[in-house]
């Protein structure tokens, strides 16, 4: 199936995705550029939820974006010299 990008960038689903999808106007969709290779997901994208959680979970147990930096510097310079 082609598509063909219009004026400022738009391009349109064909009807039958749209019908088989239940897409309709205003709805938000996820695209991903996998290196050129573009993945457009009518699902909503769960990248920032994560992150949000994941934020909380560290924070929660005292850490901090200072400290696991330090960690991973740390972490590096035991692999670098051929320790763990």
């Amino acid at each position: 199936m082609s598509i063909h990008l219009a004026q400022r960038g738009l391009v349109t689903l064909p009807k039958a995705l749209r019908q088989r999808y239940n897409l309709r106007p205003g709805d938000t969709l996820t695209l991903l550029d996998l290196g050129g290779v573009f993945v457009l997901s009518p699902r909503s994208s769960e990248v920032d939820a994560l992150a949000y959680e994941i934020t909380s979970d560290l924070i929660e147990r005292g850490e901090s974006l200072e400290s696991m930096l330090t960690a991973l510097r740390e972490a590096r310079e035991r692999y670098d010299s051929g320790g763990e």
